[in-house]
């Protein structure tokens, strides 16, 4: 399944349409993979830092009917948060980096076959894994085992727009990205129209 040297920015239209969920790796993919560690009154403090705009991204792809998760080979109270706050479907954090078996749990749960799955990685822990779905894309900033798993290979880095990316080249090559744009826009905008009549 490998997609060699190279960033490549275009999905196939059917590979995208065959897409029921996409699992995110956190550190390095959804974050810049900087891990900013301190103490707080005596407990351990871990701080990530996270792209606005992949959470958008994030709610599109769920309003698109693709189920989201994420799959981290670290715990983190933070992780917890943001995947609570982007209501992904599932959560899974396993501190010894099994991400495979967890997924395949899921796809079990959910009825999902590996082939309707996209993965976005960016290091070994994730290989096993894009090694495995039918749509295996790599953030720029992945390890170079990483890329030549990835038949999709993103021009930006984790933490830095990634997600987004991702989200709006699958989103396109189904061709539901102009119209759940215009969706996102009128809800905001019903909302201030309501304000405006009251």
């Amino acid at each position: 399944m490998g997609g060699g040297a190279g960033v490549t920015l275009v999905i196939d239209a059917t590979a995208a349409l065959r897409v029921r969920l996409v699992g995110f790796d956190v550190d390095g993919v959804m974050t810049d993979g900087g891990l900013y560690l301190g103490d707080l009154k005596g407990k351990p403090v871990e701080i990530k830092r996270y792209d606005a705009q992949d959470g958008v991204g994030i709610h599109l792809l769920r309003q698109a009917g693709i189920k989201v998760v994420i799959v981290t080979g670290r715990k983190s109270a933070s992780v917890k948060m943001r995947a609570t706050e982007l209501r992904v479907d599932e959560l899974v954090q396993d501190t010894r980096a099994h991400k495979l078996p967890a997924l395949r749990r899921m796809l079990r749960k959910h009825g999902i076959a590996a082939a309707e799955v996209a993965f976005v990685g960016d290091d070994l822990p994730d290989l096993a894994v894009m090694r495995f779905v039918g749509l295996p894309v790599a953030v720029a900033n992945g390890t170079r085992e990483v890329r030549e798993a990835a038949q999709v290979q993103l021009s930006r880095a984790g933490g830095r727009g990634a997600v987004r990316e991702f989200a709006e080249l699958l989103l396109a090559a189904r061709g539901e990205w102009d119209g759940l744009v215009a969706r996102y826009l009128a809800e905001r905008l019903g909302g201030e129209r309501s304000k405006a009549k009251s």
